[in-house]
């Protein structure tokens, strides 16, 4: 039998120690994460009963600035109006991670039958309209205060953690700056400069308990335009003594749709033109003289992007001319493709099967939906990831931005969880 040099052994000796310290940490972590499950459902509940809209997210930015203050956090409040940042510091220095979570509500009133619906109003385009967390931004606030309390109590790591709570991520009122967007040129990144973000969106059709990731380009850039159709005005029983912006309207709806059917490369990439809102007259007997027609395009590739812009400024002005009528249409820049970088990607994925277990995580295809996340990734390297918020082997899973939709509560411990061991992960990187 060899024997071991005391060098060796030394350092077999602290290798043992280290690992042992080490269990003890994680299981001190597990406890303080499966114990925190009950507080996130109620601040989920509570935050679901009480939504407010982009930009005027008032009372649900100070519940979380006080929550931020009572882990001992260093608080800033009022960042792109009403953001809430926190500052953990670990106990060594380090890198800076980011964790971010949207948190305001959506115009559509809530059917779901549950003890904490919401019955809220508030005010979009100067009417009175109902409020509800129909995209779940709710349970992404509840889950990173969980995180933050988790990590506040278990902070014997290097770097430190900074939680962004961000407003308007379905974007400001008409007139105003907000979301992802202010807050980067708010400097919400620096002092201390971000090394890397992370976030998460709950999803309603996918089962809790699992994650979903994709490198590189995940959701899509994301453009609003409005058009505006001027017509003459004429009673309705004279049609021809009126230029008809409506009967332009609807064949400038229909002239778009051929943008994608026929001339964009739907085997590149996808893209996808939908149109919200049209709105034009006061009564039935008079044909009125303008029409307003409010959209979205959604592409993956910014020469595509580019591309159906071009066309858009062209076919507008031209199907209205060809039925006498004059159209402008405005297309501002919108939200850019939200990006995974590659490679911190790949460093995670280890990470998402440890917590998850290898089965539940899933590689997909990027959507159509949009996110202002990708304002954050455009400055630092950014990983955007979806978690599971269906109840497996339901029969139905409603839309996000829905009035039926609906979020099963089982999952969000998840949530909690895989943010604590990224930051983990990353920070001991």
């Amino acid at each position: 039998m060899k024997t071991v040099k005391p060098l060796v052994l030394a350092v077999i000796i602290a290798f043992c120690a280290f690992a042992k310290a080490q269990t003890v940490v994680n299981q001190t972590i597990d406890k303080d994460i499966n114990a925190i499950e009950t507080k996130v459902i109620d601040w989920r509940r509570d935050f679901h009963q009480n939504p407010e809209l982009g930009n005027r997210e008032f009372k649900t930015a100070e519940k979380i600035a006080a929550h931020l203050k009572s882990l001992g956090m260093d608080v800033e409040t009022g960042i792109a109006k009403t953001g809430v940042v926190g500052i953990l510091k670990g106990k060594r220095p380090g890198r800076v991670l980011a964790l971010r979570a949207d948190i305001d509500g959506l115009p559509v009133p809530e059917r779901a039958d549950l003890p904490f619906k919401s019955t809220a109003k508030g005010e979009y385009r100067g009417n009175e309209v109902p409020v509800m967390h129909a995209c779940g931004h709710d349970t992404h606030i509840a889950i990173l205060m969980g995180v933050a309390e988790v990590l506040s109590k278990n902070n014997d790591f290097a770097g430190t953690v900074k939680f962004i709570f961000q407003p308007a991520e379905e974007g400001a009122p008409p007139g105003e700056e907000g979301g992802a967007e202010l807050m980067v040129k708010e400097n919400v990144l620096k002092n201390p400069d971000v090394d890397a973000i992370f976030g998460l969106h709950i999803g309603s059709g996918q089962d809790i308990n699992t994650i979903a990731y994709k490198p590189a380009g995940i959701m899509a850039a994301s453009q609003s335009f409005t058009i505006n159709v001027k017509g003459k005005q004429s009673h309705g029983s004279t049609p021809w003594t009126s230029i008809d912006p409506i009967m332009a309207a609807v064949k400038i709806i229909d002239g778009l749709q051929t943008i994608i059917s026929r001339e964009s490369p739907l085997t590149r990439e996808a893209a996808v033109l939908s149109i919200g809102k049209i709105e034009a007259g006061v009564r039935s007997n008079i044909i009125p003289e303008s029409a307003q027609i409010i959209g979205t395009l959604r592409t993956l590739d910014y020469d595509m992007q580019r591309q159906i812009n071009k066309r858009m400024k062209e076919m507008v002005p031209a199907i209205a001319a060809a039925y006498r009528a004059e159209a402008t249409i405005d297309i501002p820049a919108g939200y850019p493709i939200t990006y995974n970088d590659p490679e911190l990607t790949t460093q995670m994925l280890p990470t998402f099967e440890r917590v998850a277990g290898k089965d539940n995580v899933h590689l997909i295809k990027a959507i159509t939906g949009a996110e202002d996340f990708s304002f954050f990734a455009k400055e630092v390297p950014g990983l955007y990831f979806f978690l599971g918020g269906k109840t497996p082997g339901s029969k139905e899973a409603f839309p996000h931005h829905t009035p039926d939709f609906f979020i099963d509560e089982g999952g969000l411990l998840l949530g909690v969880k895989t943010f604590v061991q990224m930051t983990y992960d990353y920070l001991g990187q």
